[in-house]
Protein backbone atom coordinates (compact mmCIF):
# COMPACT_ATOMS: atom_id res chain seq x y z
CA UNK A 1 0.00 0.00 0.00
CA UNK A 2 1.34 3.40 -0.90
CA UNK A 3 1.86 5.75 2.02
CA UNK A 4 0.31 8.71 0.19
CA UNK A 5 -3.33 9.76 0.21
CA UNK A 6 -2.90 10.00 -3.54
CA UNK A 7 -3.99 6.37 -3.80
CA UNK A 8 -7.59 7.50 -3.30
CA UNK A 9 -7.55 9.37 -6.58
CA UNK A 10 -7.19 6.01 -8.31
CA UNK A 11 -10.51 4.87 -6.84
CA UNK A 12 -12.49 7.68 -8.48
CA UNK A 13 -14.72 6.97 -11.44
CA UNK A 14 -14.15 10.56 -12.72
CA UNK A 15 -17.76 11.41 -13.60
CA UNK A 16 -18.33 13.58 -16.68
CA UNK A 17 -20.13 16.64 -15.37
CA UNK A 18 -20.90 20.01 -16.92
CA UNK A 19 -22.28 23.32 -15.74
CA UNK A 20 -24.95 25.03 -17.82
CA UNK A 21 -25.80 28.68 -17.25
CA UNK A 22 -29.45 28.94 -18.26
CA UNK A 23 -31.17 32.07 -19.55
CA UNK A 24 -28.47 34.51 -18.48
CA UNK A 25 -29.50 38.11 -17.89
CA UNK A 26 -26.40 39.10 -15.92
CA UNK A 27 -23.45 40.86 -17.64
CA UNK A 28 -21.13 38.75 -19.76
CA UNK A 29 -18.05 39.37 -17.55
CA UNK A 30 -19.71 37.21 -14.90
CA UNK A 31 -19.76 34.33 -17.38
CA UNK A 32 -16.06 34.82 -18.01
CA UNK A 33 -15.38 34.58 -14.25
CA UNK A 34 -17.36 31.34 -14.09
CA UNK A 35 -15.40 29.95 -17.05
CA UNK A 36 -12.05 30.96 -15.53
CA UNK A 37 -12.97 29.34 -12.22
CA UNK A 38 -13.21 25.95 -13.97
CA UNK A 39 -10.64 26.57 -16.70
CA UNK A 40 -8.43 23.53 -17.20
CA UNK A 41 -10.70 21.35 -15.04
CA UNK A 42 -12.75 18.34 -16.19
CA UNK A 43 -15.92 20.44 -15.94
CA UNK A 44 -17.28 22.09 -19.07
CA UNK A 45 -19.07 25.46 -18.69
CA UNK A 46 -21.55 26.64 -21.30
CA UNK A 47 -24.65 28.80 -21.73
CA UNK A 48 -28.10 27.68 -22.75
CA UNK A 49 -31.36 29.50 -23.47
CA UNK A 50 -34.34 27.37 -22.51
CA UNK A 51 -38.01 28.32 -22.83
CA UNK A 52 -40.15 28.17 -19.69
CA UNK A 53 -37.06 28.10 -17.45
CA UNK A 54 -36.01 30.65 -14.86
CA UNK A 55 -33.30 33.18 -15.62
CA UNK A 56 -29.77 33.04 -14.25
CA UNK A 57 -29.85 29.45 -13.07
CA UNK A 58 -26.83 27.14 -13.09
CA UNK A 59 -27.54 23.48 -13.80
CA UNK A 60 -25.11 20.64 -13.07
CA UNK A 61 -25.55 17.71 -15.45
CA UNK A 62 -23.83 14.35 -15.73
CA UNK A 63 -23.04 13.11 -19.19
CA UNK A 64 -23.35 9.31 -19.43
CA UNK A 65 -20.89 7.18 -21.37
CA UNK A 66 -23.78 5.68 -23.32
CA UNK A 67 -26.20 7.51 -25.61
CA UNK A 68 -28.63 8.14 -22.77
CA UNK A 69 -29.72 11.71 -22.07
CA UNK A 70 -27.66 13.76 -19.61
CA UNK A 71 -28.90 13.57 -16.03
CA UNK A 72 -29.56 16.71 -13.99
CA UNK A 73 -27.63 16.45 -10.72
CA UNK A 74 -28.45 19.82 -9.15
CA UNK A 75 -29.54 23.38 -9.84
CA UNK A 76 -28.56 26.62 -8.10
CA UNK A 77 -29.25 30.31 -8.70
CA UNK A 78 -26.29 32.10 -10.23
CA UNK A 79 -26.43 34.56 -7.32
CA UNK A 80 -25.46 31.80 -4.87
CA UNK A 81 -22.26 31.12 -6.85
CA UNK A 82 -21.52 34.84 -6.92
CA UNK A 83 -21.69 35.01 -3.12
CA UNK A 84 -19.56 31.94 -2.43
CA UNK A 85 -17.08 31.63 -5.30
CA UNK A 86 -17.30 34.03 -8.21
CA UNK A 87 -17.18 37.47 -6.57
CA UNK A 88 -15.12 36.63 -3.48
CA UNK A 89 -11.57 35.54 -2.77
CA UNK A 90 -9.96 33.22 -0.23
CA UNK A 91 -9.60 36.06 2.31
CA UNK A 92 -13.34 35.74 2.93
CA UNK A 93 -12.62 32.40 4.60
CA UNK A 94 -9.13 33.07 6.00
CA UNK A 95 -10.18 36.24 7.83
CA UNK A 96 -13.43 34.79 9.13
CA UNK A 97 -15.60 37.25 7.20
CA UNK A 98 -17.64 34.30 5.96
CA UNK A 99 -19.92 33.08 8.73
CA UNK A 100 -19.19 29.60 10.07
CA UNK A 101 -22.34 28.47 11.82
CA UNK A 102 -24.64 29.55 9.01
CA UNK A 103 -24.57 29.45 5.23
CA UNK A 104 -23.87 26.65 2.79
CA UNK A 105 -22.46 25.96 -0.65
CA UNK A 106 -24.57 25.87 -3.82
CA UNK A 107 -25.76 22.38 -4.72
CA UNK A 108 -24.04 22.60 -8.11
CA UNK A 109 -20.68 22.86 -6.30
CA UNK A 110 -21.22 20.11 -3.75
CA UNK A 111 -22.53 18.03 -6.68
CA UNK A 112 -19.05 18.08 -8.24
CA UNK A 113 -18.08 15.32 -5.82
CA UNK A 114 -15.40 12.87 -6.92
CA UNK A 115 -14.40 15.13 -9.81
CA UNK A 116 -10.59 15.45 -9.62
CA UNK A 117 -9.38 19.06 -9.68
CA UNK A 118 -5.90 20.47 -10.21
CA UNK A 119 -5.76 23.95 -8.71
CA UNK A 120 -3.17 26.69 -8.38
CA UNK A 121 -2.70 29.19 -5.59
CA UNK A 122 -2.25 32.95 -5.84
CA UNK A 123 -0.56 34.60 -7.74
CA UNK A 124 -1.03 32.03 -10.54
CA UNK A 125 -4.76 31.97 -9.93
CA UNK A 126 -7.14 34.00 -7.78
CA UNK A 127 -9.99 31.49 -7.99
CA UNK A 128 -8.92 27.89 -8.42
CA UNK A 129 -7.82 27.07 -4.87
CA UNK A 130 -10.94 28.77 -3.54
CA UNK A 131 -12.95 25.69 -4.54
CA UNK A 132 -11.02 23.54 -2.04
CA UNK A 133 -11.03 26.23 0.66
CA UNK A 134 -14.80 26.67 0.43
CA UNK A 135 -15.36 22.91 0.54
CA UNK A 136 -13.10 22.63 3.59
CA UNK A 137 -15.27 25.13 5.46
CA UNK A 138 -18.39 23.30 4.26
CA UNK A 139 -17.18 20.03 5.84
CA UNK A 140 -16.03 21.73 9.06
CA UNK A 141 -19.44 23.37 9.34
CA UNK A 142 -21.16 20.04 8.77
CA UNK A 143 -19.19 18.49 11.64
CA UNK A 144 -20.13 21.38 13.91
CA UNK A 145 -23.81 21.14 13.01
CA UNK A 146 -23.85 17.39 13.63
CA UNK A 147 -22.41 18.11 17.07
CA UNK A 148 -20.69 14.73 17.40
CA UNK A 149 -18.48 12.35 15.45
CA UNK A 150 -14.86 12.79 14.38
CA UNK A 151 -13.13 15.44 12.25
CA UNK A 152 -9.60 15.09 10.90
CA UNK A 153 -7.96 18.14 9.31
CA UNK A 154 -4.46 18.82 8.01
CA UNK A 155 -2.82 22.24 7.85
CA UNK A 156 0.72 21.48 6.59
CA UNK A 157 1.82 23.67 9.54
CA UNK A 158 -0.17 23.47 12.78
CA UNK A 159 0.59 27.14 13.43
CA UNK A 160 -1.91 28.07 10.70
CA UNK A 161 -4.66 27.30 13.20
CA UNK A 162 -3.60 30.41 15.13
CA UNK A 163 -2.10 32.49 12.32
CA UNK A 164 -5.25 32.66 10.17
CA UNK A 165 -8.02 34.50 11.99
CA UNK A 166 -10.83 32.66 10.22
CA UNK A 167 -9.26 29.27 10.89
CA UNK A 168 -8.67 30.20 14.54
CA UNK A 169 -12.35 31.10 14.97
CA UNK A 170 -13.52 27.87 13.36
CA UNK A 171 -11.32 25.61 15.47
CA UNK A 172 -12.06 27.40 18.71
CA UNK A 173 -15.73 26.84 17.92
CA UNK A 174 -15.10 23.17 17.20
CA UNK A 175 -12.99 22.91 20.35
CA UNK A 176 -16.04 23.91 22.40
CA UNK A 177 -18.23 21.29 20.70
CA UNK A 178 -18.60 17.55 21.22
CA UNK A 179 -16.86 16.83 17.90
CA UNK A 180 -13.63 14.87 18.39
CA UNK A 181 -11.25 17.05 16.38
CA UNK A 182 -7.82 15.84 15.22
CA UNK A 183 -5.40 18.30 13.58
CA UNK A 184 -2.28 17.39 11.59
CA UNK A 185 0.83 19.23 10.41
CA UNK A 186 4.40 20.22 11.13
CA UNK A 187 4.43 20.68 14.94
CA UNK A 188 5.27 24.39 15.11
CA UNK A 189 2.27 25.00 17.42
CA UNK A 190 0.41 23.00 20.02
CA UNK A 191 -3.05 23.39 21.56
CA UNK A 192 -3.32 24.82 25.05
CA UNK A 193 -3.55 22.38 27.94
CA UNK A 194 -7.28 23.04 28.35
CA UNK A 195 -8.01 22.40 24.66
CA UNK A 196 -9.78 19.26 23.47
CA UNK A 197 -8.05 19.42 20.07
CA UNK A 198 -5.91 16.33 19.42
CA UNK A 199 -2.71 17.36 17.61
CA UNK A 200 -0.63 15.04 15.42
CA UNK A 201 2.74 16.44 14.37
CA UNK A 202 5.35 15.20 11.92
CA UNK A 203 7.85 16.25 9.28
CA UNK A 204 7.26 13.63 6.58
CA UNK A 205 5.81 14.46 3.19
CA UNK A 206 2.41 13.20 4.36
CA UNK A 207 2.31 15.98 6.96
CA UNK A 208 3.88 18.67 4.76
CA UNK A 209 1.96 18.14 1.53
CA UNK A 210 -1.43 16.73 2.49
CA UNK A 211 -4.63 18.73 2.66
CA UNK A 212 -7.56 16.82 4.04
CA UNK A 213 -10.77 17.55 5.92
CA UNK A 214 -12.58 14.33 6.81
CA UNK A 215 -15.76 14.03 8.86
CA UNK A 216 -17.21 10.73 10.02
CA UNK A 217 -20.37 10.91 12.14
CA UNK A 218 -20.83 9.03 15.38
CA UNK A 219 -22.78 5.78 15.34
CA UNK A 220 -25.77 7.47 16.96
CA UNK A 221 -25.98 10.15 14.24
CA UNK A 222 -25.24 7.72 11.43
CA UNK A 223 -28.06 5.22 11.35
CA UNK A 224 -27.41 4.52 7.66
CA UNK A 225 -23.64 4.19 8.00
CA UNK A 226 -23.59 0.62 6.72
CA UNK A 227 -26.44 0.89 4.23
CA UNK A 228 -24.25 2.58 1.59
CA UNK A 229 -27.37 4.05 0.02
CA UNK A 230 -25.26 6.79 -1.47
CA UNK A 231 -26.45 8.68 -4.53
CA UNK A 232 -24.08 10.81 -6.60
CA UNK A 233 -24.93 14.47 -6.18
CA UNK A 234 -26.52 13.98 -2.76
CA UNK A 235 -24.54 15.93 -0.17
CA UNK A 236 -26.97 15.67 2.75
CA UNK A 237 -25.63 12.45 4.28
CA UNK A 238 -23.32 13.27 7.20
CA UNK A 239 -20.15 11.70 5.79
CA UNK A 240 -17.85 14.13 3.97
CA UNK A 241 -14.21 14.26 2.96
CA UNK A 242 -11.87 16.48 1.00
CA UNK A 243 -8.46 15.16 -0.01
CA UNK A 244 -5.71 17.27 -1.55
CA UNK A 245 -2.07 16.62 -2.42
CA UNK A 246 0.49 19.32 -3.20
CA UNK A 247 2.07 17.96 -6.38
CA UNK A 248 4.46 20.91 -6.78
CA UNK A 249 4.85 24.30 -5.15
CA UNK A 250 1.41 25.92 -4.74
CA UNK A 251 -0.26 23.43 -7.08
CA UNK A 252 -2.79 21.01 -5.66
CA UNK A 253 -4.63 17.93 -6.83
CA UNK A 254 -7.88 17.46 -4.93
CA UNK A 255 -11.39 16.06 -4.77
CA UNK A 256 -14.28 15.78 -2.32
CA UNK A 257 -16.73 13.00 -1.65
CA UNK A 258 -19.85 12.23 0.38
CA UNK A 259 -19.73 8.47 -0.26
CA UNK A 260 -19.82 6.85 3.22
CA UNK A 261 -17.63 3.86 2.35
CA UNK A 262 -14.92 6.02 0.77
CA UNK A 263 -15.01 8.58 3.60
CA UNK A 264 -14.57 5.81 6.18
CA UNK A 265 -11.70 4.34 4.15
CA UNK A 266 -9.91 7.71 4.03
CA UNK A 267 -10.49 8.23 7.76
CA UNK A 268 -9.03 4.80 8.56
CA UNK A 269 -6.02 5.43 6.31
CA UNK A 270 -5.19 8.67 8.10
CA UNK A 271 -5.57 7.02 11.51
CA UNK A 272 -3.12 4.27 10.50
CA UNK A 273 -0.51 6.32 8.67
CA UNK A 274 -0.30 9.79 10.27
Amino acid sequence: MRSSLEQFFDSLSAPRRSLLLVNRSQPEPLVRILERTFEGQPVNVSERDLPDADSDVVVLVEEPESEADPRVIATSPLSSLEETILLVNSDLYKTGTAGFSDGSLPAVLTGLEEVPFVVRSYPESNKEKLLLIAMSRFIERRAYRQGAGRLRTSFQRLSRIEDERGTRKVYRTLDDSEVQTHVYGIPDWRPSTDSALIAHGGYTEAFRKSWFVVYTPSDSSDSNAESNEWVAGEAEAPHAALVGIETESERWRGFWTFRPSLVREIDAFIARNL
